[in-house]
Formats: structure tokens, C-alpha cells, sequence
């Protein structure tokens, strides 16, 4: 018990302070910008005083039209340190998941589902594919040979070795081949 806890009322009063606190500092932020909004105004933007001739308006759609281009190439330029950083940033950032070492790999849960109904999640609905496997076997016939036919067409071995016995058996053998 070295640590001690506070009473809710002690958090409520500090969450509190705190959050007036940040209330004034964004007042304070919002008055600086409008401040800073108004001198670049006054200095990038003179009062328009209305031109009486023709070609007073001609010189004056020129001035803006100037600097219309020098804002654009500056855009331009800031919008390409941007899109350079924002790379940089993300090479660092790979580079520090390499450095930190292997990824936390996320446990999986077993998942009962039928390569059929796999296949279907993957490739979605409009691809409908039956994976029976027994039919992508290969056929294999079976070559029976007439030895192994007679040795299952004979039921008793005595009666077998019987007539096998003595040069009768062996003259129904070679019969028997030929």
C-alpha cells in the first residue's frame, strides 16, 4: 500500500484546474493568431483604392496577377518539402520497426470452414468453385495376375498341395501354363 489513492472529490478538483488551465492557453493561442492574421494582411495585402482610368485597372490586374503567380510557386514549393518530409517520416518510421525487431504476431483462432466455403471468401461470390478432390485424382487400373487369380480361386491348400504333389501335379503345372 505505498501508493496511495486519491479521493475522487481530490480528481475531480485537479481535472478541473487542468482543464481551465488548457481553456485559457487555447484563448491566449486564438487571440495570438488572429493577431498575427490581421500584421500579414497589412503588410501583404495594401488597402484597394479604386482605379479611375483604364489603364489604372490594366496596371492593377497586372500587380495582382504577379502576385498571384510568386503565391502559387511558393504553394508549390512548400507542397513538395511536405510531401518530401511526410516520406521521410514514413522510411523512419519502417526503419524503426526493422531496428525494434520481429513483429508481434496476432493470435489466430481456429476457424472450421470447408475449402469450398474458403474459396468462396476469397475470390467472393461470383467465383464459384468445387473443390472435389477425389474427382482431380489420378485413375490407377489395377493389373490382376492369373497367379495371384488362382491363388484366391483356391480354398483349401491341403486339396492344393495334393494335386501338386508327385509328377502328376507337376505335369497339371506345366499344363496348366502353356
Amino acid at each position: 500500500m505505498s501508493e496511495k489513492k486519491m479521493s475522487s472529490s481530490r480528481k475531480h478538483h485537479l481535472k478541473s484546474l487542468m482543464l481551465s488551465i488548457a481553456k485559457g492557453l487555447l484563448e491566449e493561442e486564438e487571440r495570438e493568431r488572429e493577431v498575427e492574421r490581421e500584421r500579414y494582411m497589412e503588410e501583404n495585402c495594401p488597402p484597394v483604392s479604386m482605379p479611375r482610368s483604364m489603364q489604372e485597372l490594366q496596371e492593377l490586374c497586372r500587380q495582382i496577377h504577379h502576385k498571384i503567380e510568386v503565391i502559387d510557386e511558393e504553394r508549390y514549393d512548400l507542397d513538395l518539402k511536405v510531401n518530401k518530409s511526410n516520406k521521410e517520416i514514413d522510411d523512419l518510421k519502417i526503419k524503426v520497426q526493422d531496428l525494434m525487431g520481429k513483429f508481434k504476431k496476432p493470435v489466430l483462432r481456429k476457424v472450421r470452414m470447408s475449402a469450398d466455403a474458403m474459396l468462396k471468401a476469397l475470390l467472393g461470390s461470383k467465383h464459384t468453385v468445387n473443390m472435389d478432390l477425389r474427382a482431380n485424382l489420378k485413375q490407377v487400373k489395377k493389373e490382376v495376375k492369373e497367379e495371384d487369380k488362382e491363388l484366391r480361386d483356391v480354398v483349401d491348400w491341403r486339396k492344393n498341395i495334393e494335386d501338386k504333389s508327385g509328377m502328376d501335379g507337376r505335369k497339371k503345372m506345366f499344363e496348366g501354363e502353356a
